[in-house]
């Protein structure tokens, strides 16, 4: 099926609005761009930030007729007569199977592979954790996944207990049961992304050993393992939490913060852990270390 895209650059503050005259113009999907390459992170919980010059995209119908849309879209105040605005056409192709292929197995250091359900594992020998790119956030693709991937990989897991703290997709969880973890607790404010820890551990076999909470239902307890992949600002927020989810002598990593976060993160954990050389990739940063006893 063919399609064309109307693309409409705007401040931050009309781009939500612009969005739902899109939808309400029979748009089939509507997705927001940053307009300007400006990165932002960290959203409280419940926000969504948007750019402050945001381009809002629009996916129509090639066979509807986009200066009708325009049209109407310039009697709105908050773009008017004239707005600047591009029409794209898509190529006609099979956009599932060109999704599909833009994902290959990849190898997290010496043992990890995580592989795509429609593609062969490159080494069966090796250990394959079976995961498809979905709605929670967690495929390995992104440099603060792949940090603590390569670290799980390079330690002993076996016979440990792990708290996967922000579990997302459940990625992490799963890689630390498929290497031997005794057993595996997933926290995470997002009951879609417990679901998909849950889908993800059937899947490669491991659902047994693993156990999902929300937060105001997690269970107490201390672990030989605690990762957090989340975001700097949680983690220093909830240093209490996650510090007593590890026991005296236990390892903690936490990923999800940039280069320049990592000194505000390790002040809040220094007087009770001892911290190993900081890994980066790109701009990303993986922090480790072992709690003191």
């Amino acid at each position: 099926m063919a399609w064309q895209q109307l693309k409409i650059n705007v401040k931050a503050e009309y781009a939500e609005a612009v969005g739902d005259m899109l939808s309400a113009n029979k748009a089939q999907a509507v997705t927001f761009v940053d307009a300007k390459d400006t990165p932002m992170y960290e959203p409280k919980p419940g926000e969504v930030l948007l750019w402050p010059d945001t381009q809002v995209v629009g996916l129509f119908d090639a066979g509807d007729d986009l200066s009708i849309v325009i049209k109407r879209l310039e009697k709105a105040k908050i773009l008017g007569k004239n707005f600047t605005h591009l029409v794209d056409q898509l190529e006609d192709k099979d956009w599932e199977r060109e999704w599909m292929e833009n994902f290959h197995p990849m190898q997290f250091g010496r043992r990890l592979w995580i592989c795509p359900s429609w593609r062969e594992a490159p080494d069966p020998s090796a250990v394959n954790i079976l995961l498809d790119p979905g709605l929670a956030f967690g495929t390995g693709t992104h440099p603060t996944t792949s940090l603590c991937l390569q670290w799980l990989d390079g330690i002993d897991v076996a016979e440990k207990t792990v708290v996967d703290f922000g579990c997302g997709s459940g990625i992490l969880a799963i890689a630390a049961l498929m290497l031997d973890a005794k057993a595996v607790v997933g926290i995470d404010i997002d009951p879609q992304a417990l679901q998909a820890s849950v889908d993800n551990a059937q899947r490669n076999n491991v659902s047994d050993r693993l156990q999902v909470y929300l937060p105001q239902n997690q269970p107490t307890l201390q672990a030989d393992i605690v990762m957090a992949n989340i975001l700097a600002g949680p983690l220093r927020e909830l240093q209490n939490v996650i510090s007593d989810y590890c026991k005296p002598g236990g390892q903690l990593i936490m990923s999800g913060i940039l280069e320049e976060q990592a000194e505000s993160v390790i002040s809040k954990y220094e007087h009770l852990f001892d911290f190993d050389p900081i890994a980066v990739e790109g701009e990303w940063v993986r922090l480790s270390a072992t709690k003191k006893v």
